[in-house]
């Protein structure tokens, strides 16, 4: 199990980009979070097996299709052992 933590810059508020996550993220098995930030960016968090949060950090690089991102910030963390995935 292996956590991280993404700070996505770009045109990525108002574009589907958390309910797509959330969907990416049940067909991955990855529990955590995605919310958006006042700044602009969205913030998620992805924890479980390293294939399933490397596939979403991955995602999170492109976004959903009207998404444009221009930047991604990942941050590893300790795993909390979270069961679920929800928009925050």
């Amino acid at each position: 199990m292996i956590r991280k933590r993404v700070l996505v810059s770009g045109l990525v508020q108002g574009v589907f980009f958390r309910d797509t996550c959330r969907r990416v993220a049940g067909q991955q098995g990855v529990a955590g979070w995605v919310r958006n930030l006042p700044d602009g960016r969205v913030e998620a968090v992805f924890e479980g097996n390293a294939d399933g949060v490397e596939r979403l950090v991955n995602w999170a690089r492109r976004g959903p299709s009207r998404a444009t991102v221009t930047a991604v910030e990942v941050h590893e963390e300790p795993v909390e052992g979270l069961a679920y995935f929800e928009i925050r």
